[in-house]
């Protein structure tokens, strides 16, 4: 079966190659098919709704804007870099091959970049936004669990298909295999002599949400098979944990890297929080998911969770044996921005150097002075 993989390729160059190419051999091929295909922005959409009612889950990104002019005319500067490159790739056609897009009510700029979008001529036919509470409690999980079977419901009617309890089941199962092969990844990544670089790591994530998630793991698998025969890193470079605001810029980690440091884990939505948590698969599949989902690893959007995030960020640098943390954030990104400061005062206070950055996302990225900071930050950490 033709899977639209070159089998001349190694598996982390045909990931590299989806996750450069927007519209990818494996999108072109699901559409060849007949088949539909929605853009999602944020880690508390179930995509698995989706995938069991045969439809492609595509994550949105900026990655590409070459600039932001026609999204500016809708968006202030004070609205956040991914929000505008997101907004330009919209009104510019890059996404014009989604039959639909999905968003959630993460932050208040994604919010106003889906709005505009909505009421542009550049709308695509399926727009939805699903709402998501601020507050884990009890209450506020039947609230999440009611908007999902809207949001299940609306996919339904929309594209005329059924989410089958038995393929709901199939999708849960091949979801939490990829997080399971993602996680061996990374128990490589955290020993001597990572495989992979820590820019290979965001490639192979990057490409994962661009592609149908069964193909991915066969290339998972082709890809831990493979790291056993790769050039391994050396273990000479400074390990470091990233975390913070959306990231999916494999060159802000080369940036980092280029300074004689290595990034062996992370906190982010594209990695760890996106892929640590398992869906139950022995109960209902529905409840597990909107359980699974409603409870992962929270960003800062969850009000009163700060505890949980710096306790999963001990984790992660514990389990990876880093030297230092980099706490990114996307200038104009509050939630990022107040959350790091804390991190930072707590982690150094546990005894992790970490340097708190404030970055543009996409073609506003200003690589020679954090190239500046980064290269201060190694300097402390390497007295």
């Amino acid at each position: 079966m033709d899977t639209g993989e070159d089998t001349n390729m190694s598996a982390l160059e045909t990931l590299a190659e989806v996750s450069a190419t927007r519209l990818n051999s494996f999108v072109s091929k699901w559409k060849s098919q007949g088949k539909k295909v929605v853009g999602y922005v944020c880690t508390y959409l179930p995509e698995e709704i989706l995938y069991a009612a045969d439809i492609l889950p595509y994550r949105i990104t900026g990655k590409g804007a070459a600039d932001t002019s026609l999204a500016d005319s809708y968006l202030t500067r004070v609205n956040c870099t991914f929000s505008r490159c997101c907004l330009e790739l919209a009104f510019s056609g890059q996404y014009d091959f989604l039959d639909g897009a999905t968003f959630v009510n993460g932050c208040d700029h994604i919010r106003r970049a889906f709005d505009n979008w909505r009421s542009h001529q550049k709308a695509l036919p399926f727009m939805y936004i699903l709402p998501v509470p601020h507050l884990l409690s009890p209450e506020a999980l039947v609230w999440y669990k009611e908007e999902v079977v809207k949001f299940k419901e609306a996919i339904e009617g929309h594209f005329g298909t059924t989410v089958d309890p038995q393929k709901l089941k199939e999708a849960v199962s091949t979801y939490n295999e990829s997080r399971k092969l993602l996680r061996r990844l990374y128990d490589l990544q955290a020993g001597t002599e990572p495989p992979l670089k820590g820019s290979e790591v965001i490639t192979v994530l990057s490409a994962g949400t661009a592609m149908p998630k069964g193909e991915f793991n066969t290339l998972l698998r082709k890809l831990l098979e493979e790291a056993g025969t790769r050039k391994r890193v050396p273990d000479k470079k400074t390990r470091l944990l990233v975390a913070g605001s959306v990231l999916d810029d494999a060159e802000f980690i080369e940036n980092v890297e280029g300074l004689g440091a290595l990034v062996v884990t992370d906190a982010l939505c594209f990695g760890t929080r996106s892929f640590w948590d398992l869906t139950d698969e022995t109960g209902d599949a529905f409840d597990a998911l909107v359980n699974r989902y409603f409870n992962h690893v929270p960003c800062p959007r969850m009000a009163g969770e700060y505890p949980r995030r710096m306790a999963f960020l001990k984790e992660q640098a514990a389990r990876a044996h880093v030297d230092g943390a980099i706490l990114e954030h996307i200038k104009f990104c509050d939630l990022h921005g107040t959350d790091n400061a804390l991190l930072k005062r707590d982690l150094e206070k546990a005894g992790i150097a970490t340097l708190e950055l404030e970055r543009q996302y996409g073609p506003l990225a200003d690589a020679g002075r954090l190239r500046t900071r980064i290269q201060a930050f190694l300097e402390r950490i390497r007295r």
